[in-house]
């Protein structure tokens, strides 16, 4: 799986994040909720399938507790070139998108993000290595703040659906 550093935290909760804004964000107002974190860009080969179904998938589940959370993220060639809040306006005027879009953050290296650090390291995925392989990777977070599931690049939003749902009854 490769070496994780070790990181402190328990909980997806224990974490402040930047908003597109830059102004802090304190995961802990997600407790109890089923969280989808995904690093996004705008000009990615996944994007229009990914964030057209991002957008009805949370449509379809906000009223039950359920939130994603978006992190645009240049690492890969460079496919979300603007500024954070770009990728904000971005998804919200072309997808319709009322989930929120935080700052942008790399997910790999040595300034990776430490909430994707706690991510990748709490992910039992092996095949899945302990790096993010592209955009649109997704991360299934339950209630007590917990990764039950990664899901690579090509696995649709909607095919993640009943795992959600069922996170939803625990």
């Amino acid at each position: 799986m490769g070496s994780s550093p070790s990181v402190p935290q328990r909980s997806v909760y224990d974490f402040t994040v930047k908003n597109y804004k830059n102004q802090d964000v304190d995961l802990s107002i997600y407790k109890g909720k089923v969280l989808l974190i995904v690093n996004v860009a705008s000009k990615c080969g996944y994007t229009n399938s990914n964030y057209t179904e991002l957008t009805e998938l949370y449509n379809r589940l906000k009223d039950k507790d359920f939130e994603i959370l978006a992190f645009p993220c240049n690492q890969f060639l460079r496919q979300e070139p603007g500024s954070s809040e770009d990728a904000q306006n971005f998804v919200c005027e072309r997808f319709k998108a009322e989930y929120p879009v935080f700052r942008k953050v790399r997910v790999n290296g040595q300034n990776t993000e430490p909430l994707y650090k706690f991510l990748k390291a709490s992910s039992k995925a092996a095949y899945f290595g302990s790096s993010i392989k592209w955009n649109f990777t997704k991360f299934l977070v339950n209630r007590k703040g917990e990764v039950i599931q990664r899901y690579g690049t090509t696995t649709p939003p909607l095919e993640i659906e009943e795992d959600i749902k069922k996170a939803l009854e625990d």
